[in-house]
This record gives structure tokens, sequence and C-alpha cells, in this order.
């Protein structure tokens, strides 16, 4: 798939996030792209990570693979068996859970902020951004609509000046992304997603508060009241 301008652009942003400095830009480059596999799903949990397939398909030594196994162990993305294997991990909904909970209390604050600011041109950027999601969607791309669906909600929080929050949930992010993926495919979700930013926008012009939080609320909790079903349909990711 060839990516838009926006999401490609994202993709950057995210991985220069996770750059720790231009020595460690080969294990950036490695955590980056097997996280991206592992919330994409296109790496299950229980796959096993072999460390030699790795680095030969990155081109680089086993030091950036260790680091890059250290840093999504970190995350509770992969577990490692000393002296064995180390495998993508399962889905944790505790772990979702919780940082839902954190995304949930800043985006609240982020909407409350852009409310009170009254300044509708702080959303032209996030109105576009949705609009090209709603072709997304048409075209059932889920990895387009997914990263735009992440490049809306950093345009909310740029305004408002806490971008750094933006990256600070994204790396905590790893399973609830991958709940999400597997709810994303259900007939209506990707609709009821678009009409919740289109919501959450239209209040914010309109200044209501009430309403921006309810609608805010209303799309960060759908995917976790999924879950019990989630989990029924998927038994093998968590």
């Amino acid at each position: 798939m060839t990516s838009t301008p926006l999401s490609a652009a994202l993709t950057s942003a995210q991985e220069d996030q996770f750059r720790p400095s231009a020595q460690g830009s080969a294990a950036a480059r490695v955590y980056s792209g097997l996280r991206a596999q592992i919330i994409s799903l296109e790496l299950e949990p229980h796959s096993n990570l072999v460390r030699t397939e790795i680095a030969q398909n990155y081109g680089v030594s086993q030091s950036p693979i260790r680091e890059a196994m250290h840093r999504l162990e970190q995350e509770g993305l992969v577990v490692s068996y000393p002296q064995s294997r180390t495998v993508v991990a399962r889905i944790d909904v505790d772990h979702a859970r919780e940082t839902q909970f954190l995304r949930m209390a800043i985006e609240l604050e982020v909407a409350r902020s852009l409310t009170k600011l009254g300044q509708p041109d702080t959303l032209r950027t996030a109105r576009r951004i949705l609009a090209i999601q709603k072709m997304a969607g048409d075209d059932r791309d889920i990895d387009e609509f997914t990263a735009l669906d992440r490049l809306f909600h950093l345009s909310l929080m740029e305004p408002v000046g806490v971008v750094s929050l933006y990256h600070l949930v994204s790396s905590r992010s790893g399973h609830i992304d991958r709940l999400r993926r597997l709810n994303l495919p259900d007939p209506g979700k990707m609709a009821s997603v678009l009409q919740h930013h289109t919501e959450i926008l239209d209040a914010i012009e309109a200044g209501d508060l009430a309403k921006t939080e309810d609608a805010v609320r209303r799309h960060l909790g759908g995917t976790l009241a999924a879950a019990p079903q989630i989990m029924e349909q998927y038994p093998h990711y968590f």
C-alpha cells in the first residue's frame, strides 16, 4: 500500500519520537519496525521473533536487536525467555484499560481547552484529516484509516501545546491499539469512529462543553466496551 503524505508524516514523527540518538538509530529502526508489525497484528501473539532473521532483514548486528527487544519487552509487547526465544505477547486487557484511563484524562482536558479557546481555525487541520479519513473508510483501508485516526488526535493536541503527552500515551498504547485493530473490521465500527470525530469537532466549535465531553467519552470508550465480544471472537490473541 502506498502511504499518503499525511500518514507518512505521522510515521516519521513517531519514529523520531522513539529515536534516542544518532548512535541508537539502528535499534530505533528495528524497534519501530517490529512495533508497527505487532500493533498491526502482522505479528500475532505467540509469534516467534528469530533474532538472526531480524538482523538479516534489517541489516544490523545483534546489539541493536537486543536493545529493540528490551524496549518492546518494557512495553509488554514481547516476552523473552533467557537462552531460548522471544515471542510476541498476548494482548493485556488490564494494561489496555490503564492506558485508556490516561488517554481519557488527557483528551478530555484537551477538548475542554479547545472548547474554551473558541477559535474554530484551530480545528482546520483536524477537519481536513477527517475528510481524508472518510475516504479511507469508504475504501475499507484499515492501515490508512488507523494512521489518520492517530493524526486526527495529534492535531487536536497541537493547538493546546501538549504534543509530548500524545507521544507519552502512544508509547504505552501497544495493547489498546491491538485491541482496537481487532475491533475496526466490525461492521459499522469505522463509520462510528468518523461520526464521533465529527461530533467532537462540532461540539468544540459550538462551544458546548457538555456535548464535547460526552462525545469524547463515547468515542474513547467504545473499544473497551466491546472487549468481551472481541475476546470471545479472537481468544487466541488474549
